[in-house]
């Protein structure tokens, strides 16, 4: 796309065009791998599941999404966006038409914990879209992609048991409701296929020149990017925790130790990918026009972490908390707590736009920093409080949490174009990882607590954000043939 200017409403832009094809997807991908939390009641009858079976799905929902957004972005890097994404909608339907039509506990687990690979899609389209649009807007044209493709969890939620009950009806209707949505990603898939490009006409599409593992420019960031991959398994050996004996019961001793074993073999193998990538281009000296500094992605990992991450956990705690602390019900406390997703459809936008305008670096600062209060207020909300007070200040807060998710993605596409698809890969892990290390702390302590804690992680993430660098001039990709090509980056 050739113009500065952003038009989201003009479909002759070729850009503009990509981008809604683009959200689209994510959105579906969203409705697809959220689609279970509406049919709450339902699916608990169905099976007659207790409370904590119920909890043992929500976190196997999450689970594979850690190291499935890893794989993903390496492959959106090697193979483009266009066959990746149409490939992850087409099989996600399966998986999404195997949790709908199970017949045990079992085997709704098993589907469940395998829905988690929908949730990788996120990454594709953040390289796809930094494609299309140049540096002035990508932040606002990212933000429209992740926002309005958010927002398809609660589309899910508004729509979904209306489907089931007056579209379908009987006791199967949640089964019905489910696989449509599947259905539609099925068609959609190829629809995408045949519509979208990996690039604008006559530009070429960058890649690393080995998969496995991020490129980096120094032995010291390579030892900073190993650092970096270990919160990951971590959080996945709690997850493992959670599900074990000790936590929920859904895994056996025996069980949890094999995969804790096979955690640690993972993070082996990995070491031994990232070094094979690596080991050559450093003994031979990586020329400084090709040089990136790892602490750009440590830090927006960082960021995503305390953004998303966050709003993974209030998400799913917030309509019980409503329930709790104003004594409503169910229904009233749903709709409350939507308020804290539907403000995506405006703030990560605005995120975006703002990072454009003002800055990367100053942008993701005020608005962290906007988030650790926006959390130390909900912190003191109280059953005193009346509730448009507290909705608005859940709205308030949720606008700082999302406009700097934007912000985040606003700069992934800055930091090193050939391999965007990792970089946003691992960005995207790490709000998965905030996710279970907030939820988890939130099974320990009340809900004033939880909100401060993610104020103090806050805190942590800005003075981390101090150490960002602006990205300025060009960066130099280097294509298979040779060619060079400089990408402006501010």
């Amino acid at each position: 796309m050739s113009s500065d200017k952003l038009n989201i409403l003009d479909l002759s832009q070729g850009g503009v065009r990509t981008l809604h094809y683009t959200w689209f997807a994510f959105f579906l991908t969203f409705v697809m791998w959220f689609s279970h939390a509406p049919m709450k009641p339902f699916i608990v009858e169905a099976f007659n599941m207790t409370n904590e079976q119920w909890k043992a799905l929500l976190i196997l929902n999450v689970a594979l999404t850690i190291p499935a957004r890893i794989v993903i972005g390496m492959l959106v890097d090697k193979f483009g966006p266009r066959a990746v994404y149409s490939l992850l909608l087409m099989i996600s339907a399966f998986l999404c038409w195997g949790f709908a039509f199970s017949t045990s506990f079992e085997q709704l687990a098993l589907f469940r914990f395998l829905c988690g690979f929908i949730g990788a899609g996120f990454v594709i389209g953040i390289r796809l879209v930094g494609e299309w649009f140049p540096a002035k807007t990508v932040g606002v044209a990212e933000g429209v992609y992740g926002g309005w493709g958010n927002f398809g969890s609660t589309a899910a939620a508004w729509t979904l048991p209306a489907v089931a009950a007056y579209l379908y009806g009987g006791d199967d209707g949640w089964r019905y409701a489910i696989a449509t949505t599947g259905v539609v990603a099925f068609f959609y898939g190829m629809l995408f296929y045949r519509k979208v490009r990996n690039t604008p006409k006559g530009s070429t599409y960058f890649k690393p020149k080995k998969s496995g593992g991020l490129e980096v420019s120094s032995w010291k960031d390579f030892w900073f990017y190993i650092a970096m991959n270990l919160p990951m398994y971590i959080a996945l050996a709690v997850l493992t925790w959670k599900l074990s004996p000790a936590g929920l019961g859904l895994l056996s001793d025996a069980t949890a130790l094999m995969l804790w074993v096979g955690l640690g073999v993972l993070f082996l193998i990995q070491f031994w990918q990232i070094y094979n990538v690596n080991h050559e281009r450093l003994k031979q000296g990586v020329p400084e026009m090709q040089r990136y500094k790892f602490k750009q992605v440590a830090v927006l990992d960082w960021a995503y972490f305390v953004t998303f991450g966050s709003e993974l956990a209030v998400v799913s705690m917030l309509p019980a908390f409503f329930m709790e602390t104003f004594s409503l019900s169910p229904v009233q406390a749903g709709l409350l707590g939507g308020a804290f997703a539907l403000m995506n459809l405006v703030a990560r936008p605005g995120g975006g736009l703002l990072s454009d305008r003002f800055g990367r670096k100053k942008t993701l600062s005020i608005l962290i920093a906007g988030l650790a209060v926006g959390y130390l207020l909900l912190s003191q909300i109280s059953s005193a409080w009346m509730i448009p007070a507290a909705v608005a200040a859940v709205m308030l807060c949720s606008f700082f949490v999302q406009a700097g998710e934007g912000a985040v993605f606003a700069m992934v596409p800055l930091v090193q174009r050939r391999m965007t698809g990792q970089i946003a890969g691992m960005a995207g892990a790490y709000g998965n990882v905030g996710g279970v290390t907030f939820l988890t702390v939130y099974s320990f302590v009340d809900a004033s607590t939880f909100f401060v804690a993610i104020a103090g992680a806050a805190a942590v993430c800005f003075l981390a954000v101090q150490f960002l660098e602006e990205p300025e001039g060009h960066m130099v990709e280097v294509g298979e043939d040779g060619s060079v090509q400089l990408i402006e980056v501010n």
